[in-house]
């Protein structure tokens, strides 16, 4: 893992946008600093030993900069942060992820992707609800060889806020919350890429979970065939783990050409007896995909993590299935965390809450 300067003035968004060069450069593609350059020195201006980073919503206790891999993209630059720092109002952060996503969206994929996210997103960027939120919003984006792939914004949802979504999210997140009444809705994320838009629920699973507890969402979903894969690839990356405690599962929803995708996400830091050999046993199970495991390995060195020695680096495994589709991961990371562990210390939550 790089090590930063020691200057006690030096702002944090001189080692994100470090950290970002050197990926870019590791994975070869397009520098993401010309795009997105001003909003992260406006999100991390603070310098880089000052405890407040550490209350945010996205990686609570560490710097809410948060790169991951995605086994579907496996040479995409992929990074999500909760933007303009831990003194903004969440409405204010919610307006500005909302004004650097319209701005990414134009120019690269065009007035009518503008005009999908616009609909969709009227909602969550108006002035209803300004008193409920915790935390505005977080914006992620991708980056290949040409440039900017892919980017979207996370708004928080509330259950009142279900009929805003197209109908038939609305009608799939009903349906969720009928087969499981342990689901609650918590955010919606909404992104563009080249030639295709989506929109997510996400929810926070209440209580602990076994897996094959979700098995009837599934069968309703028309994906249980997949049930056994999805339990596979956690169960062999968790060490024979088979039921995930409270606070430590999401499950996201959304309509793909393919069918209903199912996205189950782990929140490590709620694994209280996370295997030491985490990583190994994660490539144990992409064992079968060479390609797959070899575009890990490229991108957890373009991090640093090539080794893998802490396993708190790593902060989610996700899978996703949908009726075509087998199980496939990606994995979050937190490469800044521990260059931070004597002075965010105080301000680390025992759980992360939602990615």
């Amino acid at each position: 893992m790089p090590k930063w300067s020691n200057s006690p003035k030096a702002p944090m968004a001189r080692h994100v946008m470090q950290s970002i060069a050197q990926a870019a450069a590791a994975l070869k593609v397009r520098n993401p600093l010309p795009l997105v350059g001003d909003l992260l020195e406006r999100s991390f201006a603070l310098p880089d030993d000052d405890p407040t980073y550490g209350r945010n919503a996205l990686t609570p206790g560490a710097v809410p900069f948060e790169p991951s891999f995605c086994e579907q993209e496996p040479d995409v630059l992929r990074f999500t942060i909760e933007p303009m720092g831990p003194h903004v109002s969440p409405v204010t952060r919610r307006d500005e992820a909302t004004r650097e996503i319209r701005r990414l969206i134009r120019p690269v994929f065009g007035p009518d992707a503008l005009r999908w996210f616009d609909s969709r997103s009227e909602e969550w960027r108006g002035m209803g609800g300004l008193g409920w939120m915790s935390y505005g919003a977080w914006l992620g984006s991708a980056f290949d060889e040409d440039g900017l792939y892919a980017a979207k914004v996370y708004y928080e949802l509330l259950p009142s806020q279900i009929d805003a979504l197209a109908p038939n999210l609305a009608r799939l997140t009903r349906l969720a919350i009928a087969v499981m009444p342990s689901l609650m809705p918590i955010f919606t994320s909404i992104g563009c890429r080249r030639e295709a838009a989506s929109q997510r629920v996400t929810f926070m699973h209440r209580g602990s979970l076994v897996l094959a507890q979700i098995g009837p969402l599934m069968n309703q979903l028309g994906i249980g065939h997949q049930l056994p894969s999805l339990m596979r690839v956690i169960g062999v990356a968790l060490g024979g783990r088979f039921e995930i405690p409270n606070g430590g599962v999401l499950i996201g929803l959304r309509n793909t050409p393919a069918g209903v995708e199912l996205k189950l996400e782990i929140l490590l830091g709620a694994i209280p007896d996370l295997p030491a050999g985490f990583l190994d046993l994660l490539r144990l199970g992409l064992a079968e995909r060479p390609r797959q495991l070899n575009a890990l390995a490229r991108w957890l060195d373009a991090f640093g993590l090539g080794e893998g020695d802490e396993a708190g680096q790593f902060s989610v495994l996700s899978v996703r299935v949908n009726p075509e589709s087998p199980a496939r991961i990606s994995l979050y990371i937190r490469p800044i965390e521990f260059e931070l562990r004597d002075t965010i210390a105080e301000g680390r939550s025992p759980s992360r809450p939602p990615p």
